[in-house]
């Protein structure tokens, strides 16, 4: 999974300063133009920041998506154009932020995490809005074309999408980064119940540890996904201007789904928490079952190497009549044998009538 502190500003930074630090995992930027109507659309693929100012001041709701890891040029490039508040643009060059709603002007800006598998892995991706009247700028750090869907509903002509507001529009995307935490859950829930079947009939330390890589992971989800919560609450109790009325209530089913996913992460947390206590549960009986198979066959030998360590001593018979007069005897190896044998069967008649194994 992804770490929070990914990127980071030196302390002492000026609020407001657009200044990255290189990763690793950066991809490359991709920028892509919808600009509709409730009778029109047109759309741009690659183009750079300069090419989205002809859409500027009409009456068409335009969307430009950002997808990879933006430069500070192309970050104050679409500041400029798009007249983008300097903290916001920081926060959004910055990846790892919580989530979070907050208004700029005529502005409304939005921080959402957006769960993501790779190489069944959870990995958290930041997706960041700008809402304004009639336009909608999302950035999206990872490379998966998330909103494929989004933009098939806005080829059709007789989509509700065409007909709506840039508030309608923010309400589908974040319909889809909400929903994203379904599959994340999912595959991690699929972890949970293999990792349960080998705890139940074979553990091991390989079992120990996916079950705290999945607990981290659990934990790092809860982290990103409980402020989303919180977002969506805000956008429908708090009185934006840029939130229409009749978009509310699909709001309202945005917030359900976000309830939906942290009662899922909740119950897969206490999933694992019951899956690690079975492990050291297991863990026990199976030392407890080797330990009694060990103490059985200690106790069954204790009497047997008392017989052999008294018949051990060799006294001289020759001296004495009491000197072990069995040593004499014609059949005595098989009668001590005999003895033991019988003392062996007797025991483990006690044990099971006793039931300890």
């Amino acid at each position: 999974m992804t770490h929070l502190l990914k990127r980071y500003h030196p302390p002492g930074t000026a609020p407001g300063t657009l200044k990255a630090v290189s990763t690793n995992d950066a991809t490359p930027l991709r920028i892509r133009l919808i600009d509709y109507s409730k009778d029109e659309i047109n759309t741009l693929n690659g183009i750079d920041a300069a090419a989205c100012a002809p859409y500027l001041g009409n009456d068409n709701i335009t969307w430009v998506h950002v997808e990879g890891h933006p430069s500070e040029a192309v970050m104050l490039e679409l500041g400029k154009l798009f007249k983008l508040h300097p903290l916001a643009l920081e926060d959004v060059l910055n990846s790892g932020q919580r989530p979070k709603i907050e208004p700029f002007d005529d502005q409304l800006f939005v921080v959402m995490s957006m769960p993501m598998i790779a190489n069944e892995q959870v990995k958290v991706h930041q997706v960041s809005f700008f809402l304004s009247e009639k336009f909608l700028i999302s950035f999206c750090e990872g490379d998966s074309p998330v909103f494929n869907e989004v933009i098939k509903r806005l080829r059709n002509d007789g989509s509700r999408l065409r007909s709506r507001g840039s508030d309608f529009l923010l309400y589908s995307l974040l319909d889809v980064v909400i929903d994203h935490g379904f599959p994340a859950l999912e595959n991690l829930g699929l972890q949970l119940e293999a990792i349960e079947e080998q705890v139940l009939t074979a553990p091991d330390e390989s079992s120990l540890e996916t079950i705290h890589t999945v607990k981290r992971e659990l934990i790092m989800l809860r982290h990103m996904l409980w402020p989303q919560r919180e977002v969506i609450n805000k956008l429908l109790r708090d009185d934006h201007a840029l939130i229409h009325d009749d978009t509310l209530i699909y709001l309202c089913d945005c917030y359900d789904h976000s309830i939906h996913v942290l009662e899922l992460l909740e119950l897969y947390r206490d999933m694992t928490s019951s899956i690690l206590e079975i492990y050291l549960s297991s863990i026990s009986n199976r030392m407890n079952e080797v330990m009694k198979v060990l103490t059985i066959i200690a106790t069954i030998f204790i009497p047997l190497t008392f017989i052999v360590g008294v018949y051990g001593m060799n006294f001289d018979t020759t001296a004495s009549a009491w000197n072990m007069p069995e040593l004499n005897w014609a059949y005595g190896y098989v009668a001590i044998w005999s003895v033991m044998l019988v003392i062996v069967i007797l025991m483990v008649i006690f044990f099971r009538r006793r039931k300890w194994f």
